[in-house]
């Protein structure tokens, strides 16, 4: 089955079929399936002429816990890369399995839901560093990085690394970004490095708080690759570079319109000011037409976040939708359930619908979600954002497709630090 392919199914027939198995224990990866992931990995890794830095790793012989961040699928042949030899157990999000979950399954990887709480998953972990003295891989931003910075990390992170006191190092990616951007999938052929390093000794957990274990990882997790291409001197040729840059960048900061950004080549603009960018070869914007507000891509993002942050603080955030519902309950792939309607405003998300003269509502209250998970155009079927239970993935694509994705990126995240703020100073 494609996955773009889309099957239509009822409640009832969703309800009857097989859930996704979330608490499977981790199997070491088959020795033929490592073989083949090498064969993968190594050629693309070749080609860009990757350079890993390893730091303190000599003194790392048994299972240990690698974090690493997250810009494209080539984390993954790098990651490979970095621990050849030897093999490793991999945190998937399930719809990475779908229509592989057996080889999945059978090369070391561990299923999971996105920004749903998993006690499973801690047990998995556990049972793959010290049962099977495996490398644990955990992409603790838990999705692709949309503009090459650093993505938010979960608090609990630190307070299961205390728990248990893995070793844990870090594999920090410089390029990925650059050479698939997950706004543009197009590759670009660019120098890229990363460094590995021991960050956490058992002894040294020991001593730490969970707060102290927290600011070390986020500290290890500081990147740019905008800022690493400038210093690298790295140029990207390909005309179409400044394609979907609009669905990250998707707010004119000259009118202030949220819907009228396009993009097409090497120019991002807004059809309603007409306002023009040229992004040169080094990835920075210059105005055709009037003032550059922004010459740094990050920047622009992060002023888009700053906008969000001011329509929570006024409490006037709110946005209603219709949305397509694809559910992903297993392996098997994607079932579409029909029409509902998504409101994302000061409480939460509610997610409601009539199928098949049933009602259907999901809650997802803001202190449930410090983050959420965003695709642009995925597999051809629109832009989307997913909301996880622990028995099932909803994709909601709006009908509008006009309405900016990314800003639900941007409101999970400052509704959840205004939240928490707020019950802190109690």
């Amino acid at each position: 089955m494609e996955i773009s392919k889309i099957r239509y199914t009822t409640l009832n027939e969703l309800e009857k079929m097989p859930r996704f198995d979330l608490k499977a224990m981790p199997k070491k990866a088959k020795w033929y399936l490592q073989v083949l992931a090498w064969i993968i990995a190594l050629p693309e890794t070749f080609m860009t002429k990757v350079k890993i830095r390893k730091n303190g790793m000599d003194q790392l012989k048994g299972g240990y816990l690698l974090l690493c961040n997250h810009n494209s699928f080539f984390d993954f042949k790098i990651a490979t890369k970095a621990v050849f030899p030897r093999r490793a157990n991999y945190i998937v999000a399930v719809d990475g399995f779908i229509n592989r979950e057996k080889i999945m399954r059978n090369v070391g990887c561990i299923g999971k839901r996105k920004f749903v709480p998993d006690p499973s998953l801690i047990k998995q972990i556990k049972y793959s560093i010290n049962e099977l003295n495996s490398i644990c891989m955990l992409y603790p931003e838990a999705r692709y990085s949309l503009i090459g910075t650093t993505a938010i990390l979960p608090e609990s992170l630190g307070k299961m690394i205390k728990k248990f006191k893995f070793p844990v190092a870090t594999l920090i990616a410089h390029g990925h970004h650059l050479h698939q951007p997950v706004w543009n999938l197009r590759k670009h052929r660019v120098k890229v490095e990363a460094d590995m390093t021991y960050l956490l000794k058992p002894e040294e957990i020991e001593r730490m708080s969970v707060k102290e274990i927290n600011d070390k990882i986020l500290c290890a997790f500081q990147y740019n690759d905008y800022e690493y291409q400038c210093k690298e001197k790295i140029k990207i040729k390909d005309i179409h570079r400044a394609e979907n840059l609009h669905k990250p960048l998707y707010k004119c900061p000259h009118c202030l319109s949220e819907k009228h950004m396009k993009s097409k080549d090497t120019i991002l603009y807004c059809d309603h000011c007409h306002q023009t960018y040229h992004l040169d070869e080094y990835s920075r914007l210059h105005n055709l037409n009037g003032q550059t507000k922004f010459s740094s891509i990050p920047e622009w993002f992060e002023w888009e976040r700053e906008e969000v942050k001011k329509e929570i603080e006024s409490g006037q955030y709110q946005i209603e939708t219709k949305v397509y519902m694809d559910s992903l309950p297993n392996s098997s792939g994607f079932y579409r359930l029909g029409v509902g309607t998504l409101t994302h405003n000061m409480d939460g998300f509610v997610l409601k619908a009539v199928l098949d003269n049933t009602s259907f509502l999901l809650k997802k209250p803001v202190l449930t979600k410090y983050g959420v998970h965003i695709e642009y155009d995925y597999f051809g079927k629109g832009d989307c954002v997913s909301l996880s239970t622990i028995n099932d993935t909803y994709y909601l694509f709006p009908l509008d497709q006009k309405i900016p994705i990314t800003k639900y990126h941007f409101a999970v995240e400052e509704l959840y630090i205004y939240e928490e703020n707020k019950r802190n100073a109690k």
